[in-house]
């Protein structure tokens, strides 16, 4: 591809022999290398580049922890452009705190077309069927095992389920003219089924295969899964891709989970959604490395996250990110009903994220979102967004307590002199300063209680 421009490019990786790979660091060392590219080679010690300006990290999940940390120690001079389809949860949290900038690039190639896909336990009608639809349409198919010790009783039984249908074995453990062999067979059509392990991953691009089997898929993670299915689907005709559960065999709540995750995103440039729901399920890892330090077992998981987002927005000289609080003391009920969300982690995941919100807008975004995923809002989950927003509207004008006091007044708690003085010259508002924290409304009518109650506190404070 870089043939017609004035740039020098090298090669760096295990497969080239030591004498090669010395004249190569050599050259780099020298400056007389414009571009290298490598594999985990690259991050090696002995590796030192004369001028680096810009460092490209393609399929970034792949890089483990320590070898980020080698790259982390170039990343003070130069540039760093990192790509993936599916960001490891880590990487994903640090973008989310802003400590690293990230963009989503979610238009698919013309043409292309969304990857049925499908969980299903090991079934021989199931598997014969899509096997001879994908072959009846003169294209091939993937079928993913990824234990090398029977992987060859798997062939056995393919080739007694579709007895017609040709199949070549690829595996790492295989010698690099046999894998070679196998996968050149593959990619010439003088096989139909490529039976392999996730060495597939990534780096195959086979327009004529569209039909992949992920066999005991419970055990992959998302990111994996992610990975596999996109080695279908890579040209105009309809893809499938079956995910294979083992016969018998329970799933554990967080396979469901990610199995269940990979079924619903399954439109095109969903890697970043995937990645989203991988980092709710796993957790975002280790952000400081290798070794954790600090202190965030005492100060909470929670506030670390937004003393370290406000330390990101700080160095970008951008406002500190408030987290709104006000304590609200109605007579009202407001909860979200057990038979609308069901208890547990879901639950939870919805409280803290309408506690974390700091605008009006972004609570409208939260309950789109709650309609997509649940349904209609019950009344008692109105009333307890209701409630978010007046919250909300109470922290704009810097009002720490609501509560009503006897039968015509609610008492205002507010910590800025000025802006309690600006709410109370506001027209048709009777609002009556008594000392110098507390305010008194009064309202309309005696006994106001519930959602009446909200709504006019809501409309003084808008």
């Amino acid at each position: 591809r870089m043939a017609e421009f004035p740039v020098v490019l090298d090669v760096l990786s295990r497969f080239k022999t030591r004498k090669e790979q010395l004249a190569t660091l050599d050259r780099i060392e020298a400056g007389l290398v414009d571009i290298v590219i490598g594999t985990h080679r690259l991050v090696q010690p002995d590796v030192r580049f004369r001028n680096l300006g810009l460092l490209i990290i393609d399929e970034e999940q792949r890089f483990g922890v320590e070898a980020k940390e080698m790259l982390k120690q170039l990343r003070l001079a130069v540039d760093v452009l990192t790509l993936s389809a599916t960001p490891i949860p880590r990487t994903l949290h640090l973008s989310l705190l802003g400590i690293r900038d990230i963009s989503s690039l979610t238009t698919p190639p013309e043409d292309r077309m969304a990857i049925e896909t499908r969980i299903c336990r090991w079934d021989r009608q199931l598997i014969r069927a899509a096997i001879v639809r994908e072959l009846n349409r003169g294209g091939q198919v993937y079928f993913v095992h990824n234990r090398v010790y029977d992987i060859e009783q798997v062939a056995e039984k393919l080739q007694q389920i579709v007895p017609e249908a040709r199949i070549v074995i690829g595996h790492g453990q295989m010698s690099p003219e046999a894998l070679e062999d196998a996968m050149v067979k593959f990619i010439n059509g003088q096989a139909d089924i490529l039976l392999a392990t996730t060495i597939i991953e990534s780096g195959i691009d086979i327009p004529n295969a569209n039909t992949m089997f992920i066999d005991q898929a419970e055990n992959y993670g998302l990111a994996d899964m992610h990975q596999l299915r996109g080695r279908v689907g890579r040209y105009k005709h309809r893809a499938y891709c079956y995910l294979l559960t083992t016969e018998g065999k329970t799933l554990s709540s967080t396979a469901a989970r990610r199995l269940k995750a990979i079924e619903e995103f399954k439109e095109l440039g969903a890697g970043f959604k995937i990645a989203m729901r991988d980092l709710e399920i796993r957790g975002a890892g280790n952000i400081l490395g290798t070794e954790q330090s600090g202190h965030i077992s005492t100060v909470g998981y929670e506030l670390y996250c937004q003393l370290l987002e406000n330390a990101a927005r700080q160095l970008k000289n951008l406002p500190q990110r408030e987290n709104p609080h006000v304590n609200i003391d109605l007579p009202i009920s407001a909860y979200l009903p057990s038979s609308y969300i069901p208890p547990g982690r879901p639950k939870m995941d919805v409280y803290r994220k309408l506690s974390q919100i700091a605008t009006v807008k972004e609570l409208e975004e939260m309950v789109e979102e709650l309609r997509d995923r649940f349904g209609p809002l019950p009344d008692a989950a109105v009333r307890f967004v209701s409630l978010k927003e007046l919250e909300l509207l109470a922290y704009r004008w810097r009002i720490s307590n609501i509560r009503r006091e006897e039968e015509r007044f609610a008492v205002l708690t507010y910590t800025d002199d000025q802006m309690i003085h600006d709410l109370a010259g506001r027209r048709g508002i009777d609002l009556r300063i008594v000392d110098r924290r507390n305010s008194y409304l009064l309202l309309p009518k005696a006994n106001m209680a519930g959602v009446e109650l909200v709504d006019h506190l809501k409309s003084v404070l808008r």
